[in-house]
């Protein structure tokens, strides 16, 4: 695609208010590949006012309504569904096939279950001698991340469309272009001039004029823990709404009665995914001491076979952090079977499937969350060893048990601190809540909790 020089806000592109840039890199040859305008507190201004313009007007059309323009966004998305994974592989570096089917496949399944509810869903009921109304926040911030560029919009935009809310989207700068697309795609749509605005820029300027603008009832952000804080503490001093999906350590628990391969198999994928940019990775093993040993083995073999099956980190930023965490995790004592710091191209912001063995569970390596793909295998004795270890961290995001029974699996998972555990390689459920415990967040994405997050309660008594 051919990347715009302006802002889209108000149902059209406008020139930028500044003329600062950001570079776009393809993270896979470090070539610049695209320019888009680094957004100012004035242009942010001016979306938040096209929002705020634009919401009376959205907040009273009938959800069946809504959800006819959700259902032309999904049909665009799937119409254009080959550029939109063209254009993720060139700024994020994901694997082509990847792209199409989880970078798109996924977004376009939850526009379609986003259009299914705004048609279905109750937003009134009576309760004794009262009517409950539930009414639009009003003018959404949505940061997100670029991880998974275009699922992460999706799961913001189409949520607070749904409930009658406006939308300003500040995208992450490294994947701006999918976000660029995913703008002309609602315009195409049909969806009414300011319903939904993009502005692009960094995150200390744009995405923070954002979350601080008077002119938003809600910020949803999908980030790290440390930006998550400083936007709660932003938006708790002006009494504003949040939502926030942060960092993880997920556990991967493998039970003694489990088929072991092909729970090691899957884990490592899960790892390896997306360069093990994703913050539901199950980047923590847990095997019991008896199994320990082949565990180890099969994870090793395994990752070795993903070398030239998986794309690059985002930038030489986060290869840096990835190569710090790894030389760390040498250096505090566990050990290297599989990959290691040294860079496997000459070209590219590539790092090494990395598995380490013998990690103990108060190592860097298994508190913090490291974004790459790097898997940590920690031993433990028993279930209540199993357990401590799994509920050891800061965060509570995802997770995974592995059993021969399922209501063994089930009884373990019901024990963990995380929001959402997959029982023995469960599939991804676009309709399922998904979130964080403890330091990963705060609310809910996805299905009627995602739609809930955008919505405000009014009783009326009789």
């Amino acid at each position: 695609m051919n990347a715009h020089d302006g802002m889209y806000i108000g149902g059209e592109w406008r020139p930028a208010a500044g003329a600062d840039t950001i570079a776009v890199v393809n993270p896979s040859d470090e070539q610049v590949i695209a320019l888009v305008p680094a957004g100012t507190i004035e242009d942010v201004d001016a979306a938040v006012r096209a929002a705020r313009a634009a919401f009376p007007a959205w907040a009273a059309t009938p959800p069946a309504e809504r959800a006819a323009r959700l259902a032309a966004l999904r049909d665009v998305l799937v119409a254009r569904k080959d550029e939109i994974a063209g254009t993720v592989t060139a700024e994020l570096g994901s694997p082509l096939k990847f792209s199409q089917a989880v970078h798109v496949g996924a977004p376009i399944a939850v526009a379609g279950s986003y259009a299914d509810l705004a048609a279905s869903y109750a937003f009134e009921e009576k309760i004794g001698n009262s009517t409950v109304y539930l009414e639009p926040v009003g003018v959404v911030g949505a940061i997100t991340p670029w991880n998974y560029p275009l699922h992460q919009i999706v799961a913001k935009v189409a949520p607070a469309l749904a409930a009658g809310c406006t939308v300003v989207l500040k995208p992450a700068e490294d994947t701006p272009l999918t976000a660029q697309l995913f703008a002309e795609a609602v315009h195409e749509a049909g969806v009414p001039a300011g319903v939904f605005n993009l502005v692009t820029g960094l995150g200390p300027v744009a995405g923070q004029a954002l979350a601080e603008h008077e002119g938003v009832d809600l910020v949803s952000f999908t980030g790290s823990t440390a930006v998550g804080r400083q936007i709660g503490a932003t938006a708790g001093a002006a009494v504003k709404r949040v939502a926030l999906e942060l960092g993880g350590k997920s556990a991967n628990v493998i039970l003694p009665s489990a088929d072991l391969a092909k729970a090691v198999n899957v884990g490592v994928a899960n790892v390896m995914s997306n360069s093990g940019q994703t913050c539901s990775a199950w980047t923590r093993m847990l095997v019991h001491d008896s199994q320990y040993d082949e565990a180890v083995a099969l994870a090793a073999d395994a990752a070795g076979k993903y070398g030239e099956r998986i794309g690059p980190v985002v930038n030489a930023k986060q290869r840096e952090r990835v190569v710090g965490y790894i030389e760390k995790g040498v250096g505090e004592g566990a050990r290297l079977v599989a990959g290691g710091p040294e860079a496997p191209r000459e070209q590219g912001y590539f790092v090494s499937p990395t598995v380490f063995a013998d990690v103990e569970p108060d190592m860097a390596i298994a508190q913090e969350e490291i974004f790459g793909p790097v898997l940590s295998i920690i031993r433990y004795a028993d279930e209540a060893d199993a357990l401590r270890i799994a509920n050891g961290t800061v965060y509570g995001l995802a997770g995974a048990v592995w059993a021969g029974d399922e209501a063994e699996a089930v009884a373990f998972a019901r024990r963990l601190d995380t929001g959402q555990v997959d029982i023995n390689g469960g599939r991804f459920n676009p309709l399922a809540p998904f979130g964080g415990y403890k330091q990963s967040g705060v609310g809910r994405e996805l299905g009627p909790h995602g739609l809930s997050e955008y919505l405000q309660t009014k009783s009326l008594q009789f």
